[in-house]
């Protein structure tokens, strides 16, 4: 087990979200040991912690709400403290959605980074996964297996001669998440943008935050930062939307065309099954110890 995280100090970002196209400020401080990461919407006054129980909406982003109060597209941010190993923050943040910035992690990571990372004194309890479990959600599965550390595969499939099928599969280290995933940047398509903006959607998009699609490539006049930005993209996505269980869960996770609802409908499914998996704590261990087998 390794010690609980938090930042050195806080980091501050601001910018537009993606959906509501709206201005929000931000600022990430340090929290104590065992506090978790908790949203503060600062206009309402109003604290939300990051958990799937918080979870309100998986339409195209994922929207945690608390007493009449929202925050969307949290995945990003959620993203970005998991893959640094951060369990310990509260983040305030000026408006109903975080900035979408440049549609990857890139910058935060990067920010929390230079800020430093801090070590607290007290063990990080985490989920070890003891048996399979799986879920299919329509085209979309989900299965996490017993694996000695954090792993990650996950599949897509789009039927566009861009993308087509992408596979790719990594040991979810903090070297690992800061220079493999978190400048991977969302991505949309050109023929669906009228209709998620007549529908509240992508009111923020551009191609300053996300990759466009066109019917014969991208749009973008920058181009990829990956071959395979999509399916790192999206693993992005699902690593911030799996930090909502509040634990880091050791084993491997196997994704096929999941999303933000398959991604919490299998937390959900995770807890109400305890038989598939345990809380390792200090106590826990404490206990092996004393009680050998």
């Amino acid at each position: 087990m390794r010690l609980q995280r938090t930042l050195k100090q806080e980091v501050s970002f601001e910018g537009i979200g993606l959906h509501t196209g709206g201005y929000s400020k931000v600022c990430i401080k340090p929290a104590p040991r065992d506090t978790g990461i908790m949203f503060l919407r600062t206009d309402k006054d109003v604290a939300i912690r990051a958990s799937v129980s918080a979870v309100s909406d998986t339409a195209f982003a994922t929207t945690l709400g608390y007493n009449g109060a929202k925050i969307r597209t949290v995945e990003h941010v959620l993203a970005a403290l998991s893959g640094l190993g951060i369990d310990n923050a509260t983040i305030e943040v000026s408006g109903p959605e975080m900035p979408i910035l440049d549609g990857s992690s890139l910058e935060l990571t990067e920010l929390i980074i230079k800020n430093g990372i801090a070590k607290q004194s007290k063990k990080r309890p985490y989920i070890k996964i003891t048996s399979p479990l799986s879920l299919t959600d329509g085209n979309a599965e989900i299965a996490v297996f017993p694996y000695n550390g954090r792993r990650v595969t996950y599949r897509i499939h789009f039927n566009h001669h861009l993308l087509g099928e992408q596979t790719l599969s990594l040991d979810l280290t903090e070297e690992n998440f800061a220079m493999e995933i978190a400048p991977a940047r969302t991505f949309g398509f050109l023929k669906d943008v009228e209709y998620l903006k007549a529908n509240g959607y992508a009111r923020g998009g551009s191609f300053d935050n996300a990759i466009i699609l066109g019917e014969h490539g991208v749009l973008n006049g920058t181009g990829l930062r990956f071959k395979d930005e999509f399916v790192r993209h999206k693993m992005l996505d699902l690593i911030g939307d799996l930090s909502l269980s509040g634990f880091p869960i050791y084993g491997h996770i196997i994704a096929n065309k999941s999303g933000h609802t398959t991604n919490v409908k299998f937390l959900k499914k995770l807890f109400t099954h305890p038989e598939h998996w345990e809380l390792v704590s200090e106590s826990t261990q404490q206990q092996a110890v004393a009680c050998p087998q």
